[in-house]
């Protein structure tokens, strides 16, 4: 019997290149080194199926740029490639797929939507005669996958712009306040330019929220939101976390690492905490905003970039200055234009469509449908100052409904630290009344359990530490004491 019957060969080469297909889009799709790498010799495995390579380098980047880089970067550890790299990539960006004259290496590119983002480059044995047709093949079919791949990325990215807009939230920016409308009025003018902005505003406003904003309404939607806290990182890391290091450029660096700002290339780039950066770290940034250039720590080359930068801060940022804690040409350049974000306190009029909005958010999460404010807990809501502005007014609100025995959250539902302010709210007739069942039942469950809070507990159906909050919040622990110790 034929051991190869009529058209196996042809069915094992559709397999080999839906194969290449998949594992392309897996190059495309990696987020981390060690799987790119393993894609990428899975690829060259697969190769040897069509044409007699020893070995290579598959290659993908986001433009002609990055992709320049790395081959660079992984061509000094191919000496026959870096001796003509020069050579190579002029070729690849002028005429195409490049051979050497000794026809044991060839380059081929890998374009996507019309721009080269791709390179494949293998070595072949002495004498092993011309594959640039199977070549160019390949590089067809990784310009299907790899296009694919882009292709859904941007479709969710539309599609999340699509629903922020549908669910009429600016971007998690909630309100209709005249400080709201203003904000969002100049976020609107600002998102199109490309202009350095300064957020500045006290904690828990949702600077970054207006940052995200002005990323997604600019030219730059389409490229990375970068964001990085200035104060979340020690200095002694946070360089490395901004510029990036070369490989072996400290200890620990065991392998190139692209910093923040690179991240960013055709994006923002979002520094957050900005009067956090310690005076090493101010020269550095000044030099990226002034000549849109860094150097890596350990290199010896500076790198270009092209981003916009944002930068917030809830420090008095003049008065530093003027101190020496900052660096004035620094401030003066990142405060090209100054955004406002205004305290909760001076917006109370969305305080109830923030409450309603974080109410209906964590009810869902808790599985705890039909939870609602009384008056009296709106009111509390409504007087209390807010020192943590909507941060606070969020853990607010999911401590109720996650500690809350009923479905309407009374002001004893909230945290101690809002309805303390005023001292005891006042509660009204109906609430007064629900809180003195309450108090009745949890001394009755507690006489019935013989003192034991735990037992009490199960008699009332509810959580032992919910009692023992319970009855710190209805003044109930010195009552209980004398009537649970036993002589």
């Amino acid at each position: 019997m034929d051991a190869n019957p009529p058209g196996a060969a042809s069915k094992a080469i559709l397999l080999n290149a839906s194969v290449i297909l998949f594992l392309f889009r897996a190059l495309a799709g990696a987020r981390t080194t060690a799987h790119r790498d393993e894609v990428s010799r899975q690829l060259l495995l697969l190769f040897r199926e069509f044409v007699p390579c020893e070995e290579g380098i598959v290659l993908l980047a986001n433009g002609e740029k990055e992709l320049a880089e790395r081959l660079r970067e992984t061509a000094a550890d191919y000496p026959a490639l870096s001796n003509r790299l020069e050579e190579v990539w002029q070729r690849l960006r002028s005429d195409g797929l490049w051979a050497s004259a000794d026809g044991e290496m060839t380059a081929v590119p890998i374009y996507v939507g019309g721009a080269l983002q791709g390179v494949c480059v293998l070595s072949f044995e002495a004498d092993a005669g011309c594959h640039a047709e199977v070549l160019s093949a390949i590089a067809s079919l990784a310009s299907i996958a790899v296009e694919s791949v882009r292709e859904v990325e941007k479709l969710r990215q539309d599609n999340a712009v699509l629903e922020e807009r549908i669910s009429g939230v600016a971007g998690g920016i909630i309100g209709n306040s005249p400080a709201i409308r203003k904000l969002l009025e100049r976020i609107d003018r600002l998102a199109q330019r490309e202009t350095t902005v300064l957020i500045q505003g006290e904690s828990g406003t949702g600077k970054e929220l207006v940052a995200r904003l002005l990323h997604r309404g600019s030219p730059r939607a389409a490229g990375p939101f970068i964001a990085i806290n200035c104060a979340a990182i020690a200095d002694s890391l946070l360089e490395s976390e901004l510029f990036g290091h070369e490989k072996g450029s400290f200890t620990g660096a065991g392998n190139l690492k692209k910093g923040k700002i690179e991240m960013a290339e055709g994006g923002t780039l979002f520094l957050d905490e900005i009067g956090e950066l310690a005076a090493p770290l101010q020269a550095k940034l000044l030099r990226v905003l002034q000549q849109r250039e860094l150097e890596r720590v350990g290199a010896t080359k500076t790198i270009a970039v092209d981003i916009r930068v944002v930068a917030a801060t809830n420090r008095d940022l003049p008065q530093m200055s003027r101190n020496g804690a900052f660096r004035e040409d620094l401030y003066h350049r990142l405060n090209v234009v100054t955004l406002r974000t205004p305290p909760l306190r001076e917006r109370v009029e969305d305080i109830p469509v923030l409450a309603d909005h974080f109410l209906q958010q964590f009810a869902v999460q808790c599985k705890r449908p039909g939870m609602r404010l009384s008056p009296e807990a709106s009111a509390c809501l409504a007087a209390y100052e807010w020192p943590g502005n909507v941060r606070e007014l969020q853990n607010a609100l999911e401590h109720a409904v996650v500690l809350a025995e009923e479905e309407i959250i009374c002001p004893a539902d909230l945290p101690e630290t809002i309805w303390q302010a005023f001292g005891a709210p006042d509660l009204g007739a109906y609430q007064a009344s629900v809180t003195d069942a309450k108090r009745d039942s949890i001394l009755r469950a507690y006489e019935k359990a013989g003192g034991d809070y735990k037992g009490a507990a199960a008699q009332l159906g509810i959580h032992p530490n919910y009692l023992l909050r319970l009855v710190k919040n209805l003044g109930l622990r010195e009552v209980i004491r004398p009537r649970t110790v036993r002589p």
